[in-house]
């Protein structure tokens, strides 16, 4: 016969709600005195008594500097004796220290002006300083407008009009077509990849260039790639897309092994594999200012990472075909661009998304204006401007890269049609255009950071720069600089004082066309700014 056994008080040892004061509970002060009584709990916590009243005798034998205690982190280094830097204090100093820097500029510009202070009296002299922090101020929160995008450098009316001799420049040659092209936050270095797998890292100045050596199989799957999936036996050297992190720290790659690739820019070792794609990664992108990395593939969705933790964060999911391009400024936003004929922005924080359809076309190529202003490219040859008010393009400029008849002695299959059904849009007139669709696609656009200054590239045999007017949302061509080739990828100096281009003699992502006379490289094109 089973005993019937019955359950515990509710108010007894097991915490009332009156236990945390007095120690009273339904029924159960006795049982909870009894139990703070007990001699292992008593002994415990004359234990600890003891060691907390000793805490300030016992010496570890350690100084302060061994344990890290009592920097103020001055400039020097050196030990001041004081408390612990807090996180206000470091934000103060750094601020100092930049105000402190800006005021010597400011200086030494006034004295390169004017060389008679000495002989001004003290109030003057007071005045000029007034006037100096004044102009400080205003130049710090230009730049901070600058940073966060609300404020746009007017910079294409400031481009002069580029002399017939002074063209592109190749910087280094790569063996097969370049797929993508990065510049580092101080535009001093730069980073290209091709479809042969060669990743390069060269100095923009002397085109001195270093190779990144793929390791073994065995080392890449140590650090977390995982087999090749299907028929493949080994994994693919094919790069299709690169980014590098603001503090050119880490340099990510992409490409037909399904992999992201990260790399370490100081010592160009190979460091971590995220596996996780189902497809062919196709784009990629560092958040401005961290190292949240997003991915674009052929599986359809957008994967974030973050390259310090080296970890895999989240997935999203909207795109109904390839993702072809993505973008990202300082916000939590990604825009990217499919072959569904949508670009979508993924609001991160609010797990959200916005979608603008594309009139009649499949878009190639995408990047950010500001936060509120997109520009994107056609694989009809069209360069559309998109605001978040409008899920329909704002302004369009057809055939922007039309196909010279200078420029006809190209090969190709299927010329008149695009994968899509239809054909190239604009003027069709066989005098003075041909209808070459592969080579009037737009492979790539970009912005100069935080300005009105864009720039698209296609296999026309030109790189045309474009006036942005964002009151008016109208796109303005500027000029066009000759370049022979497919333009796979470009990138602007933030500065505006040059533009990089990719090129190639295949597209980026297939065969479509090919250009004989084209040489697969990095090349640079100088722009005078007035």
């Amino acid at each position: 016969m089973k005993k019937k056994v019955s359950a515990a008080p509710r108010g007894g040892g097991g915490g009332g709600r009156g236990r945390g004061r007095g120690g009273r509970g339904r029924g159960g002060a006795r049982k909870d005195e009894k139990f703070s009584e007990d001699s292992f709990f008593m002994a415990e916590s004359k234990k600890r008594r003891k060691i907390s009243d000793d805490a300030d005798v016992i010496d570890s034998g350690e100084s302060d500097d061994e344990r890290g205690y009592g920097f103020r982190g001055g400039s020097d280094g050196e030990y001041d004796g004081g408390e612990v830097e807090t996180a206000d204090e470091v934000r103060q100093r750094v601020a100092m220290a930049q105000l402190d820097k800006y005021r010597r500029i400011a200086k030494e510009e006034e004295d390169e002006d004017d060389e008679d202070d000495s002989d001004e009296g003290i109030d003057r002299v007071g005045e000029k300083e007034g006037l100096r922090d004044s102009l400080v101020a205003k130049i710090l929160q230009q730049e901070q407008l600058e940073e966060s995008g609300r404020v746009r450098r007017a910079m294409a009316s400031r481009v002069q009009k580029p002399k017939a001799t002074g063209g592109f420049k190749v910087l280094l040659k790569h063996k097969q077509s370049v797929t993508a092209v990065a510049l580092s936050e101080d535009d001093s270095r730069g980073f290209s990849a091709s479809k042969d797998g060669n990743i390069l890292h060269w100095d923009v100045e002397s085109g001195k260039r270093e190779k990144y050596q793929w390791p073994s199989d065995d080392v890449i799957r140590s650090h977390g790639a995982k087999n090749p999936q299907g028929s493949a036996k080994k994994h693919s050297r094919n790069v299709l897309a690169l980014a590098v992190s603001s503090d050119g720290r880490y340099l990510a790659t992409g490409g037909l092994d399904r992999h992201v690739h990260l790399w370490d820019t100081r010592t160009r070792d190979h460091i971590q594999a995220f596996p996780g794609h189902r497809g062919s990664v196709s784009c990629l992108t560092f958040r401005q200012g961290t190292s949240e990395l997003f991915s674009g593939s052929f599986d359809r969705t957008v994967k974030i990472w973050n390259a310090e933790d080296r970890a895999y964060m989240n997935t999203l999911f909207g795109h109904q075909s390839e993702v072809l391009s993505i973008d990202c400024l300082r916000k939590e936003r990604v825009l990217t661009v499919g072959r569904d004929r949508s670009m979508q922005l993924f609001k991160v924080p609010e797990e959200s998304r916005l979608v603008f359809r594309a009139p009649a076309s499949s878009l190639e190529c995408c990047c950010f204006v500001s936060n509120d202003e997109f520009l994107s490219g056609s694989d009809d040859g069209s360069i559309e401007l998109w605001t978040m008010l409008r899920k329909k393009p704002a302004h369009i400029v057809k055939n922007a890269h039309p196909l010279l008849a200078a420029n006809t002695n190209l090969e190709q299959k299927n010329s008149e049609i695009i994968p899509n059904g239809h054909k190239e849009n604009g003027n069709h007139s066989y005098e003075s255009y041909h209808c070459q669709s592969a080579y009037s696609w737009v492979s790539s656009v970009t912005v100069c950071r935080n300005s009105d200054l864009a720039a698209s590239g296609a296999g026309n045999g030109s790189v045309r720069l474009w006036d942005i007017e964002s009151e008016t949302k109208d796109i303005r061509p500027l000029f066009d600089l000759p370049l022979v080739g497919f333009v796979n990828s470009l990138a602007f100096a933030k500065s505006g004082q040059f533009l990089v281009a990719g090129v190639g003699q295949e597209p980026r992502l297939g065969r479509w066309g090919r250009i004989k006379s084209a040489q697969n490289g990095i090349a640079v094109h100088s722009l005078k700014l007035s």
